[in-house]
């Protein structure tokens, strides 16, 4: 039986998996088993900020696994310490909670909120179309895309979805009742979509007339991929919470709540928690990635090889206009938008030695580590280049093929 039977046997059949034996990582690399070398351009899907095997993170892991892997939040340990400490004087926020994923980040940012408005009367939570905020109940409740919905409901009361970038929708639906707004300000699996400054300028007025919260999903776009180490940052907005993940344990299960000033005394003992939640080990895989980023290059990386990818994208835009719509996003977290179905393309990429993931069925999304190259990226636009190739040529013989019958 080989991997591809046994992975069918074995589990629910949640996962579109990519027909690759994966052996290892080094750099911005996947090596299969037979040796092949694959340019990995979405990393782990916006995990593996530093690429496979970094130094710095490994170092930083066994040092820990020698120490003590788990003890529970019963107990002070330094390695949450160290990452509080450098993720509120990176984030200018007040408070930290640590968890396992994402979409724990984002429920308990939820109770938070809640806790928050109980005594005011404000229940209503709005999330986006075209969001993607995880899969869990409250997750969900609040995701604008219907994929991910389908048979799940009914959701979680007093919570709807506004019109992503719609004025009037927000200005209609906005009242004192509001408790949150939830929203990614570039959005990830939507198809790397920038909220508007208009709408942002109006969401900030509506804040200081209403009182609400801003909740901030920074889960993809978080930890310097854009350039900065928030998406939001490109903005001029700071939203009440923060939620990230990802890229934040440095490939290791880990997110975090950050929240401002006002929500401070909002969780008391007992009111949340988590088994799990702020690992020794993630931890210190954490900061050693935060410190690789902030301190060694990599946002800075990030900022400068974005750039370059994205104008070499778009003179691939304009040298194929009949294939490529446009193109999109800031930093290495990139989108774009073609003008026919893109998994094929990605195929087709793969057979050049290069990983892509298709969103959107028509959006090439690439998020690759921060510490991607100017020659890499350029590997990857040629690739690409290569696909487009190939899809006219093949769209021509059908065209020719079709005029014949």
């Amino acid at each position: 039986m080989n991997f591809v039977e046994k992975e069918s046997q074995h589990f629910f059949h949640t996962y579109k998996r990519i027909p690759l034996d994966i052996d290892r990582g080094e750099g911005v690399y996947l090596i299969t088993k037979d040796g092949t070398r694959y340019l990995d351009l979405f990393a782990g899907i916006a995990v593996n900020a530093l690429g496979y095997n970094h130094p710095a993170v490994i170092a930083a892991i066994m040092e820990q696994v020698q120490k003590y892997i788990h003890v529970s939040n019963f107990f002070y340990q330094e390695p949450q310490l160290a990452l509080a400490d450098r993720l509120i004087a990176a984030s200018g926020f007040s408070k930290v909670f640590l968890t396992n994923s994402g979409t724990e980040a984002l429920e308990g940012s939820l109770k938070l909120a809640r806790k928050w408005g109980r005594s005011s009367g404000k229940t209503t939570i709005f999330g986006l179309t075209g969001s993607f905020h995880g899969r869990t109940f409250g997750s969900l409740s609040i995701t604008g895309r219907e994929k991910y919905r389908d048979g799940y409901d009914p959701f979680l009361p007093n919570t709807y979805i506004l019109k992503f970038n719609d004025i009037d929708d927000l200005t209609q639906n906005i009242n004192e009742r509001t408790l949150a707004v939830v929203l990614e300000f570039i959005q990830g699996e939507g198809g790397i979509n920038l909220v508007s400054r208009e709408y942002i300028d109006l969401l900030a007025r509506l804040r200081e007339q209403f009182d609400f919260l801003i909740i901030a999903d920074e889960i993809q776009s978080g930890i310097g991929r854009t350039g900065k180490f928030f998406g939001f940052h490109h903005f001029g907005l700071t939203p009440d919470i923060v939620v990230v993940a990802k890229a934040l344990g440095g490939g290791l299960p880990l997110g975090a709540i950050l929240g401002t000033e006002k929500l401070d005394n909002v969780f008391t003992p007992g009111s949340h928690g988590t088994t799990f939640g702020g690992n020794p080990v993630a931890c210190a895989a954490g900061l050693a990635t935060l410190q690789e980023i902030l301190d060694h290059g990599a946002m800075k990386n990030a900022e400068s090889t974005g750039e370059y990818l994205k104008r070499r994208l778009v003179e691939l835009m304009g040298q194929y206009p009949e294939l490529i719509q446009e193109v999109r996003g800031l930093g290495l977290m990139l989108g774009v938008q073609m003008k026919f179905d893109a998994n094929q393309l990605a195929e087709d990429l793969r057979e050049s030695k290069v990983l892509v993931n298709v969103t959107e069925n028509t959006v090439l999304r690439f998020v690759p580590a921060l510490i991607l190259s100017k020659k890499e990226a350029d590997t990857g636009v040629e690739a690409l280049r290569t696909g487009l190739d190939r899809h006219l040529s093949a769209a021509r013989r059908h065209q020719q093929s079709s005029i014949h019958i």
